[in-house]
Formats: C-alpha cells, structure tokens, sequence
C-alpha cells in the first residue's frame, strides 16, 4: 500500500513538472487547485476527529457560561478516556433533534446518585464540584443507578437546568467531546475546567 502511494504521488509531482515547463499559468492553476483541496480535507478531518466550535444554547450553565459563547470542543480526549466527574461535555440532543448540548458530567456508569434539596449525592456522599460556581436549587431526584455506558449530565444553574433529571441519561455514543476553552466573546474567553 505505502509503494502505490509512494508511485502515486511521484507519477503526480512528475505530472506537475512537465506542466509546469509546458505552461506556467496552467501549472500555477493546478497547484493552486491542489493546495486548496489539501487543506480542506485536513480542515474537515481535524473537525471531524479533533477539535469543533459550539455555542451554548441555553442558560443552563449560567454563571459558568452564558448563552452565546462559543466554545473550543476537544473531540479527541473521549477516544482514550471516559468523561469525568466535574467534566463540561459537549452532546447530542438526547431528542435527535440535530443540536448539541452542553453540561456539566455529575454522575458515570455504575454509580447510584441521589439529590436531595439541590445536594448531589453519589454512593451516598455528598459531592461537590471544586472551581465550579453551581447555582442552587431544591429538587429531589432517585436515588437511580447509571446504567453501563451512560453518564448523568446536569447544568450549573440547576434551577433553570433541563438536563438529565428530565430525559434521562447520555448515552456515551452521544458525547461529542470535552470544552476546552470559551473564546467568544473575547471578554470572557478563559480555559474551561
């Protein structure tokens, strides 16, 4: 495989060269062509596997994030490692509705997580989220078990959060990735936790 690719590209750059003595302009134009679809196809291969934009579409991680920043998604972290607790995670709407999600990752597979009068509690501890400025509220939830390969995911203003306490848990084929970074609008770009 790597000789075809190998006979390729040289059958390729010996095309270029006998074009370029024939004619410069047509040589420029087929160079010019080649450069744009190269750097394309890294552009949508490194979106696609790599790193995306998002922007949040709810106050449900209010004051964390506003609605309308734009994050830096790291889509490549989750191939090799599963989300944490504390987590902010980018996914599919749990309504197949083509938008993305972002929250807060609370509770992983396996784990029992109960909330009682706003306070998370996993296993039976209380469980808070160091860095995190989680905004109150009084719900009660469970206690629920998180099945296998799914995560329970919850907003920062939980008051005002429609999150995994209303539809259920995230399957791990819907997340999408890890927020790096807001970096939109300039006044509140800063690293993500």
């Amino acid at each position: 495989m790597l000789r075809l690719i190998q006979k390729k590209r040289h059958e390729w750059q010996t095309f270029k060269a006998q074009l370029k003595k024939r004619s410069v302009w047509q040589y420029w134009v087929v160079d010019t062509v080649e450069i744009i679809l190269v750097a394309v196809i890294m552009a949508l291969t490194f979106r696609e596997f790599v790193l995306q934009t998002s922007m949040v579409p709810t106050g449900s991680m209010i004051p964390t994030l506003n609605v309308g920043d734009r994050l830096f998604v790291n889509k490549f972290i989750y191939r090799f490692i599963s989300p944490k607790r504390g987590d902010i995670v980018v996914f599919s709407s749990p309504f197949d509705d083509g938008k993305d999600y972002v929250k807060r990752c609370v509770a992983l597979p396996g784990e029992t997580l109960e909330i009682e009068h706003g306070d998370v509690y996993i296993n039976g501890k209380l469980i808070s989220f160091p860095g995190a400025n989680i905004q109150s509220d009084f719900s009660f939830f469970g206690p629920q078990k998180i099945p296998n390969g799914h995560y329970f995911m919850m907003g920062d203003n939980r008051a005002n959060s429609f999150d995994s306490r209303y539809w259920g848990f995230v399957p791990k084929g819907h997340v999408l990735g890890k927020a790096l970074f807001t970096f939109w609008p300039l006044c509140r770009m800063r690293p993500l936790d």
